[in-house]
């Protein structure tokens, strides 16, 4: 089978790139997969076309490019521009590569672009949705009428959470005709990279952590994910807190955490393809890993990503993440937008070592038994070849 991805952002630094880099390099193990996106690194296994923006663009912000413009606030001319960038690039990509499939993600600007792809090449397509587009949506009525038409011509579209399902569904007041062909598949996690122990070589000297209680976010910084509520219980957290990732909140969460003279939060940035190595001994190297976020968003691979190594997490009962998370399992949920009962839950992980490692072992546990990027691409396996045959419908 030959399936193209079309993605709207580089293959690091988000979730959904990460989403499409592990299912394209799963299913890539046998069929030719390809990707355009405006990204020119390589990934081993699958064949990359790079689409060079004119600028670059996100829905809510990307920590590789910490000053790009969002779409919701591009002029009328912009927006013309970077979808006319985008399906010149994807219609090369389909010319060279000569796809059987194409597989879109995000509802959004590449929504549109394999509509109009199907309508002249014959070439089926499936629509994946994260989330983030559906904000740029209910910030922007503009995208409305074009991703709605796009999604209605999709074979098939899929969600990323329950919520997120729901979220479609909402947005566009689609029936229940169009409902069933919706499908819920969340991200998942590639457990051969992640052994059950793993020996930490860089972060305990380089960090200073000998001895320390870790307490650990990685993710954009945004307003949506609720960092914030974090820095504001560092006061009564008996650990330290270290804060992996960028985004246009850096600068405040820096500023509150100055005016409230802790002591015991640590920024480190955004932890690219570079310091891979440092972000996985993180996820080892942690107690507890918190997502305090404040919106529904779909389940983050970050928390699966801790689960996986036996950390257990803190989280808000928000979108996707109760797909993976039980209370008193594997981790424990928190009020959104309350600093008290973070720090609370955070610190009864910290103190009870006993409940610490039986958290972490479900979490292990949770994902190995359903969250493995082998159970989830043969779930996209089965939608590709029911929808492969190319017709002008």
């Amino acid at each position: 089978m030959r399936i193209l991805f079309l993605h709207t952002y580089p293959l690091w630094g988000s979730g959904s790139g990460t989403y499409v880099r592990h299912l394209a390099q799963e299913l890539a193990k046998k069929h030719k997969i390809a990707i355009a996106c405006p990204d020119d690194r390589t990934l081993p296994g699958c064949k990359i076309y790079p689409i060079k923006l004119p600028f670059f663009v996100a829905a809510t912000g990307h920590p590789e490019y910490p000053d790009c413009k969002l779409y919701h606030g591009l002029s009328n001319r912009e927006l013309l521009r970077v979808y006319s960038t985008f399906l010149r690039g994807s219609v090369r990509a389909v010319e060279r590569f000569k796809p059987e499939i194409i597989h879109v993600q995000h509802c959004g600007v590449l929504s549109w672009v394999a509509r109009f792809i199907k309508a002249i090449y014959g070439i089926n397509y499936i629509v994946t949705s994260h989330g983030t587009g559906l904000h740029t949506i209910s910030q922007d009525k503009r995208f409305w009428p074009l991703t709605r038409e796009a999604l209605l011509s999709a074979k098939c579209v899929t969600a990323v959470s329950g919520d997120t399902r729901a979220w479609v569904l909402k947005i566009f007041g689609f029936d229940k005709k169009f409902s069933r062909k919706m499908r819920t598949i969340p991200g998942g996690i590639s457990i051969e990279n992640y052994p059950k122990e793993k020996l930490l070589r860089i972060i305990n000297k380089k960090y200073k952590l000998k001895g320390k209680k870790i307490v650990l976010f990685s993710g954009k910084l945004t307003s949506l994910k609720g960092v914030k509520y974090l820095v504001k219980a560092a006061r009564k957290i008996k650990g330290d807190i270290f804060i992996i990732g960028q985004g246009p909140e850096e600068s405040s969460l820096r500023k509150l955490a100055r005016d409230l003279e802790v002591k015991n939060v640590h920024f480190l940035g955004y932890f690219g393809k570079d310091k891979k190595n440092e972000l996985m001994e993180f996820y080892y190297r942690a107690d507890v890993f918190v997502a305090p976020s404040v919106w529904d968003e779909p389940l983050g691979l970050v928390i699966l990503e801790a689960m996986a190594c036996k950390t257990p997490v803190v989280v808000t009962r928000k979108g996707g993440i109760p797909l993976a998370v039980k209370e008193g399992f594997n981790g424990l949920f928190i009020r959104p937008r309350n600093s008290n009962d973070l720090a609370e839950k955070i610190n009864k992980i910290l103190k009870n070592t006993k409940l610490r490692k039986r958290l972490g072992e479900n979490a292990r546990k949770t994902v190995e038994e359903k969250f493995t990027w082998k159970k989830i691409s043969k779930k996209f396996h089965r939608i590709y070849k029911k929808f492969i045959i190319n017709d002008k419908r």
